[in-house]
């Protein structure tokens, strides 16, 4: 029997008495690898921020590797949908991959030859090496995701949260990026926010489609994977939640 590590059950968030998501109830086992779609304003971000502990629910439960969000930090991986930084900061790809190793020390305490070799190897594992000592201000979209990916698992994770990672970046490069995903879900349970609808169905190994509330697809029962349906109606009444 496969462990669980995410468990909601009737899970709801408001927002100002509105609610974003509503009696969501799913969990994700080891080796999962779950596509979540749905319209934009339909709960995803907010979805993935309540499984980080940055978002509180109103309702129901929710558990990450047994216990409350947030309090799993070095087992989570998470790549957001986009970085807001300063372009002319003089970061390279190299310090930008580090920083997933934060979550392995203490306050103050200074990076060592471990954190190095980790983030070494995640950089290779995302095909960045000669881009080492680029200022991340340089890359292009789909090299700046890549980086961001290689931080994340730089620290070691157990757990792949990726929000969009494909979002405005060139069909080539989105290819690129889905099949470094596919690699790591070899080793990883990965939970992954898209509207490449077309694309994922080769990926996945489960689909849920939200819209507020949450409908997971039936199994194919040629492929045994998640069939995919048709997409929900767009709704804007809640941009980027």
């Amino acid at each position: 029997m496969r462990t669980s590590i995410i468990e909601c059950h009737q899970l709801s968030v408001d927002f100002d008495g509105v609610k974003v998501l509503d009696g969501l109830t799913f969990s994700v086992c080891e080796g999962d690898f779950l596509g979540l779609i749905g319209p934009n304003g339909g709960g995803k971000t907010t979805l993935l921020r309540v499984l980080l502990g940055l978002e509180k629910h109103s309702a129901g439960s929710v558990t990450v590797f047994g216990g409350l969000p947030g309090r799993s930090p070095g087992r989570i991986g998470y790549v957001p949908q986009r970085l807001f930084f300063d372009r002319e900061f003089p970061i390279s790809v190299r310090d930008l991959v580090l920083m997933g190793r934060l979550s392995k020390k203490n306050l103050f305490q200074r990076y060592n030859h471990l954190d190095r070799a980790k983030a070494d190897e995640a950089i290779c594992t995302t095909g960045l090496e000669r881009l080492t000592e680029r200022r991340i201000g340089d890359l292009s979209g789909g090299e700046l995701q890549r980086a961001l990916i290689a931080r994340a698992l730089a620290g070691e994770p157990e757990l792949l949260l990726l929000d969009e990672p494909t979002a405005s970046i060139d069909p080539q490069m989105k290819t690129t990026i889905y099949d470094l995903i596919e690699q790591l879900k070899e080793r990883l349970t990965i939970v992954l926010v898209t509207h490449d609808i077309s694309l994922i169905n080769r990926y996945v190994t489960k689909v849920a489609t939200l819209n507020v509330t949450l409908e997971l697809s039936e199994p194919d029962p040629v492929s045994g994977r998640e069939r995919l349906r048709a997409p929900v109606p767009q709704n804007s009444a809640f941009p980027n939640l």
